[in-house]
């Protein structure tokens, strides 16, 4: 009888361990699969941020200095203007509309696989005018304290332009570097479906011909 005893265990034995084995697989299938979803999860909502919350941006150009300078990050809020449709072109939910002096990311008119940054000079309706580099808007110079002059720098017919009528829909934008800026007086207005959103804050600054952080600029609002 003993030995009918130790012949009966063996197979108990095993399928218990087979079991085991069987559980274990399965706790891991299960976990595999909850990091799984959890990583979906968070590329999702890292895209929903991305496509209508917040985006960062890095300035590649000098024509926004001194405000913006290359090597600048910054993060650009997407849903002020509204939430912009990626395939239709336009925006639901409009918290405000573009202002005099926002400074914007949008779609550059002339070659959508770019992006550009400027300023907000001209709103719809407005009559924008420049006369000897001083900016008149509906014939009145206005406040310009942003606008950035080299001295040296030769005259250019950039600095004499229109009057021009910016036309419903669209806003007139400039560099804050005027004399070194590709912009409205170049290339015409930019729609107002073009815009991204509104830069508001500088989160990272690197200086590539010093090789080294920025440190004073990090953390500013964008004035």
């Amino acid at each position: 009888m003993s030995s009918t005893r130790r012949e009966s265990s063996k197979p108990l034995k095993s399928e218990q361990a087979e079991d085991q084995l069987e559980t274990a697989k399965g706790r891991q299938v299960s976990s595999l699969r909850e990091y799984a979803e959890a990583l979906g999860m968070a590329i999702l909502l890292a895209l929903f941020i991305r496509t209508f919350v917040v985006q960062a941006f890095k300035i590649p150009s000098g024509s926004m200095l001194p405000t913006l300078e290359i090597g600048d990050h910054l993060l650009v809020n997407k849903f002020i203007y509204g939430v912009r449709l990626p395939l239709l072109g336009s925006r639901i939910g409009a918290f405000s509309s573009p202002q005099q002096d926002d400074v914007i990311v949008f779609i550059y008119p002339e070659d959508p696989s770019k992006d550009f940054i400027k300023r907000v000079r001209g709103l719809p309706g407005d009559k924008i005018e420049l006369r000897n580099k001083t900016l008149l808007v509906n014939g009145q110079p206005i406040a310009d304290e942003h606008a950035f002059f080299k001295r040296g720098v030769m005259h250019s017919p950039r600095d004499n332009f229109g009057p021009i009528t910016v036309p419903e829909g669209h806003v007139f934008v400039m560099g804050d570097n005027r004399d070194h800026s590709h912009d409205s007086r170049f290339w015409g207005t930019v729609p107002i479906d073009n815009i991204l959103g509104k830069a508001f804050l500088l989160y990272w600054s690197w200086d590539a011909g010093e090789f080294r952080p920025r440190w004073s600029r990090v953390g500013h609002l964008i004035p």
